[in-house]
């Protein structure tokens, strides 16, 4: 069964700041998710971010979360200091 995959407005940005290459790899990501919950390299978050999960691509990072039938997209990111905030 798909599900929806939304992005927030904030993960939006920062999809379109990243390089060509990388911009293709994060949609690519994104139409994965469209199989949740049968995609792989997924890793459930912990401590203050439990309940949200990660997938990576190279360096980079995607962090969503899921409502439902909904999967929300709201970080995206280097690895570097990726989970600080």
């Amino acid at each position: 069964m798909a599900v929806m995959v939304e992005i927030t407005p904030e993960a939006q940005a920062q999809v379109e700041r990243l390089s060509e290459p990388m911009h293709g790899r994060v949609l690519a990501v994104a139409q994965r998710l469209h199989s949740w919950p049968a995609v792989s390299g997924v890793k459930q978050l912990r401590g203050r971010l439990t309940g949200h999960y990660r997938i990576r691509t190279g360096d980079y990072r995607v962090q969503f979360h899921v409502q439902g039938n909904v999967v929300i997209i709201e970080k995206v990111g280097h690895r570097d200091g990726f989970y600080e905030d």
